[in-house]
């Protein structure tokens, strides 16, 4: 047996060791999930409102423009910090949606090839960062009245660093 085939038994064997440990310690399986359900349910309408939102933004940011002009606009500024100017448009659109930069990432790696120096840059952007607005909505759904400006900053920032950094290390390596 390969070692990719052990890895695939992984997720079956955890489930079925749950199981066992349920019988042993005799917890009703099925109430018990159907009672974490039931608590699963107000979650997920209480955040719908904010995922929602943060998707039509994102989607607004894409097809108003205000992405293209961003990009030709903060061009330049990447260019000096070290990023390539053809992966601006990842590096402004990775923070509002997943499938999107991935679709992104996807052309780059059409247009020049998996190993070149912006497509490892591209990669690396992707990589590094993450769909802050997305998480933020989720993460800080409940969260009412919380201060949210300085942690969705501070992640901004982490992943714009990391991209810089990322893009450097890609020049040197």
């Amino acid at each position: 047996m390969t070692f990719s085939a052990l890895l695939s038994l992984i997720v079956p064997l955890l489930f079925l060791a749950l199981f066992l440990y349920a019988l042993i310690k005799k917890v009703k399986l099925y109430d018990s999930f159907t009672a974490g359900v039931k608590e699963a349910v107000p979650l997920v309408l209480s955040v719908f409102p904010y995922l929602a939102a943060i998707l039509m933004l994102s989607e607004l940011f894409e097809q108003s423009g205000l992405s293209g002009y961003l990009t030709r606009a903060l061009s330049p500024a990447f260019s000096a910090l070290g990023i390539p100017p053809q992966i601006s448009k990842l590096v402004l659109l990775k923070p509002f949606s997943g499938s999107g930069s991935t679709a992104l990432l996807s052309e780059i790696l059409s247009a020049y090839g998996p190993d070149s120096y912006i497509s490892r840059c591209a990669c690396v952007a992707y990589g590094s960062s993450e769909t802050v607005f997305y998480i933020s909505a989720v993460y800080f759904a409940g969260a009412h009245g919380k201060k949210l400006f300085k942690p969705v900053v501070i992640s901004l920032a982490a992943n714009f660093l990391a991209v810089i950094l990322g893009c450097l290390l890609c020049r040197v390596l």
